[in-house]
């Protein structure tokens, strides 16, 4: 995981491609001098230098029209900037890089021989030919080179480079497979490139150029300065004069500069080319509706022998996302290179035992999770039994389960900055979500050892800080297979096709109601969030199969919901697992309840206060 952020200043941002609500085009430099800046350099360094604690770097690069309006481009304490003090423009890259992949350290950004620039955080698991021990920053910054200056999605047709096998850019950055957000100063072109995958496992926040603040800024997270002493927290998520930041949709763009009587940038949304993207996006599902014969195990069309088939394809394609997700760099590998953020429940437990299957024995796997109501959290119940049920099948390897111990009424501190993580989230639940990822990211809790070495022994409590680099987390099994109460409730009020609606509408919002968030509330901690069932091969085959083979909402909790997954499970040998109902980990670990009592007096009063609103139905 690292920290990526671009400032632009002293240059008219053209956003008339894009809606974009009180934006500010340009300011004169004397309304631009008399702003007050609310986010300073520093405060972006230090926020995505916890994100990036191997190296933070940054690069300055001026703009400045000379005659003819021609665009020059100088990096700091060249002749040329010192004698163009005037109508001159400044893009401030940084990058702070938490290095997982590659044998030698780097240091972002990277500027190449050609004065590209890149900044870059993501990992890249196909697309680009990637060698196991080369660095993917360093890979993706060559390929980028080689890239043409078509900023069109005509390159095809148009582009005098078409015919030379080379890539547009938006072509190259859509055949990447993994998570990523990148920023880009192609020199050749005059162009900033910056955008997120197709599903936004990557958190990229945007500031428009407003009256508040006329410059134009990306940033993996928000500083803690976007809270300004306050909290305005309800049960929408919902504008706020607090929100300086927002969002950035998924996403290729592009600003290409130029200049007349002052510097422009114009702003560029681009469509994916890759029709895998395009595919992934609309989450169009074929099969929707049953016929009655589908729904009977004896169906000739679906009989046992094509459903294991089936079963055995889900699998496959989930053990294979796991092992792309557990490559790692030597370099800071530690006894456990790979955790995973774990309730014990279904989804938890097929990636642990999947983890197994892919990673070298020699390694511990920990186990991290949380709880706010010590031993009696339902979570913790769980997560024992699910660790037990883990030995029981994987003997021979070392499970660490991390028992991190919280108490909501002495977080005040990191409850504050949590909230800056969250940010521009700004709802209680999203805030009890985030401080429960974030302590479970940190890693910093208890295990259990034996005392005897022998059946009968007992078990101490030990300290343990978890020194994984990578966390394995189960985001995108309930959007995809039924798993959220709300899905019953639209099953029984609309059958099969409601159902589908709302488990589209679930996929194509997940980045900006729980990816971004989720994100920049685990690298918080120097730790990098990978999403073994949001791989772009697993989507794509979950979305090809029949809608009652991935879930039948007719049968009860622990059986209908999520049915192909706990088909899996059982595969894998976790019985035990197979048959858990659902639990989000903000009830699971109980902060909820905690936050509940702390903010309302009461679980009811809460309740009350929340009636109507769409983000308080059953999950």
């Amino acid at each position: 995981m690292c920290g990526i952020a671009l400032i632009v200043s002293g240059v008219r941002i053209d956003l008339s491609h894009l809606i974009i609500p009180d934006s500010t085009a340009y300011l004169s430099p004397e309304e631009s001098a008399s702003q007050t800046i609310l986010c300073s350099v520093d405060d972006i360094k230090a926020a995505l230098t916890r994100r990036g604690p191997d190296s933070i770097g940054s690069k300055s690069l001026y703009l400045h029209a000379e005659e003819g309006a021609a665009l020059r481009s100088s990096v700091e304490g060249s002749e040329i900037v010192d004698n163009c003090a005037l109508n001159t423009g400044k893009l401030l890259f940084i990058g702070a890089t938490l290095q997982l992949r590659g044998e030698n350290p780097i240091r972002q950004p990277l500027v190449d021989d050609s004065g590209n620039i890149l900044v870059y955080n993501g990992e890249v698991f196909g697309g680009v030919e990637l060698d196991s021990d080369s660095n993917d920053t360093q890979v993706l910054i060559e390929s980028l080179r080689k890239c043409c200056n078509c900023c069109s999605h005509e390159h095809e047709s148009k582009c005098s480079s078409s015919g030379d096998g080379k890539y547009s850019l938006p072509e190259l950055l859509s055949t990447i497979r993994g998570p990523w957000a990148l920023i880009y100063w192609q020199e050749s072109s005059k162009t900033i490139w910056f955008g997120r995958d197709a599903l936004g496992r990557r958190s990229l926040l945007v500031h428009w150029p407003n009256k508040q603040d006329s410059r134009l800024m990306l940033s993996s997270v928000s500083p803690p300065y976007a809270i300004n002493g306050s909290s305005d927290f309800g049960y929408e998520n919902r504008p706020s004069e607090l929100n300086f930041w927002e969002e950035l949709p998924c996403g290729v763009y592009s600003l290409s500069m130029s200049a007349s009587e002052n510097l422009v940038g114009e702003v560029t949304r681009h469509k994916w080319t890759d029709p895998l993207l395009e595919e992934l996006i609309k989450w169009e599902r074929p099969f929707v509706e049953p016929k009655p014969e589908d729904l009977l195990e004896s169906d000739e069309m679906f009989d046992s022998e094509q459903r294991g088939h089936l079963r055995q394809e889900v699998l496959a394609a989930l053990k294979e996302s796991v092992r792309r997700r557990t490559i790692f760099s030597r370099i800071h590998q530690g006894s456990s290179p790979v955790a995973v953020l774990f309730s014990g429940g279904l989804d938890s437990m097929i990636l642990a035992a999947l983890l197994h299957e892919c990673l070298d024995p020699k390694f511990e796997i920990d186990l991290l999770n949380v709880s706010f109501d010590g031993q009696l959290a339902p979570d913790r119940i769980s997560a024992i039994a699910g660790v037990n049920e883990l030995r029981k099948m994987a003997s021979l390897r070392r499970w660490n389960l991390v028992e991190i111990d919280a108490e909501l009424s002495k977080l005040a501190l990191e409850t504050k900055h949590v909230t800056s993580l969250i940010s521009p989230s700004n709802t209680y639940m999203d805030l009890n979500i985030g401080i429960a990822l974030w302590l479970a990211a940190g890693g910093n809790g208890w295990v259990s050892e034996d005392i005897g070495g022998n059946n009968n022994s007992e078990h101490k409590r030990v300290k343990y800080n978890s020194d994984s680099r990578i966390l394995l987390v189960g985001s995108g099994a309930d959007e995809q297979c039924a798993g959220y109460g709300r899905h019953k409730t639209k099953y029984k009020q609309s059958s099969w096709v409601g159902l589908n609606e709302e488990m589209k509408l679930d996929m194509q919002r997940i980045w900006k109601r729980n990816l971004g968030r989720d994100d920049r509330c685990i690298a918080d901690n120097g730790k990098e969030a990978r999403f073994p069932f949001l791989d772009e091969d697993v989507i794509r085959l979950l979305l090809h199969i029949p809608l009652w083979e991935i879930a039948d909402l007719r049968q009860p909790s622990g059986v209908g919901d999520k049915k192909i997954l706990r088909e899996v499970a059982r595969m894998l040998n976790l019985h035990e697992a197979a048959v858990l109902p659902k639990r989000a980990i903000q009830f699971g670990s109980r902060i909820a309840r905690e936050s509940n009592r702390k903010n309302f007096g009461s679980n009811r009063a809460a309740n009350q206060a929340s009636a109507g609103s769409a983000l308080f139905q059953p999950i």
